[in-house]
């Protein structure tokens, strides 16, 4: 029986900005540029637009993990002192804190926990690969080991008709086995299917067994 199973097909879809980091980049900037004009063109100092930073740094650090995530916190708090420069804003201790410490706790809680995830999931994807090795290796022995002693045990008990049918059955079905794992591989149909089938054993065969 030759198992069909496949990882990728198992494996859940990955979100669009792992698919895209570059629009993710894009996305982030736009946000960045959004939130500033925002903060700049509208509005007093005494409104919270500031929070609305979180929005890119979150995308940030859950798209590329800690060390972005604390890079794009960094730079909300840097577009954040351009406004303060540009409006000529005065801020007390609290108010900075206020602004700069959820940005930045967001940047590194987010992003170690992408990373975490990250590392989780390619630890499930090792498991699963070790699961199916050692299925195919269960496989291999119960459909070619054991067809090839149960071929040898016929012959040598001089039933030579009845060998040379198992040990034809068991390199048809080691064939099958070979391009069902090129197929899961990754190697296209026509790689997989162009092995060249096996010739049926010849019936002048026989005289090569033992003697009735």
């Amino acid at each position: 029986m030759i198992v069909t199973t496949s990882l990728t097909a198992s494996s859940p879809r990955e979100p669009w900005f792992r698919h895209h980091p570059g629009v993710a980049l894009a996305v982030a900037g736009a946000l960045y540029v959004l939130v500033l004009l925002l903060r700049v063109l509208a509005g007093q100092p005494a409104d919270t637009y500031s929070m609305l930073f979180a929005l890119p740094v979150a995308l940030i650090a859950i798209a590329f993990g800690l060390r972005a995530g604390v890079a794009g916190a960094l730079v909300a708090v840097a577009l954040i002192v351009v406004w303060i420069v540009v409006k000529d804003v005065t801020l007390s201790p609290s108010g900075w804190m206020s602004r700069v410490l959820p940005l930045l706790l967001l940047g590194v809680l987010l992003g170690d926990a992408s990373d975490r995830l990250r590392r989780s999931e390619a630890e499930k994807r090792r498991l699963e690969s070790a699961a199916l090795l050692y299925r195919q290796a269960i496989e291999i022995n119960d459909s070619i080991v054991q067809g090839m002693a149960a071929a040898r045990w016929s012959l040598e008990a001089g039933r030579v008709d009845a060998g040379l049918q198992t040990l034809e059955q068991t390199l048809t079905e080691a064939q099958e086995l070979v391009s069902g794992l090129i197929g899961r591989a990754g190697m296209g149909a026509g790689e997989a299917t162009g092995i060249a089938p096996v010739a049926p054993l010849s019936p002048g065969a026989e005289g090569a067994g033992p003697a009735r």
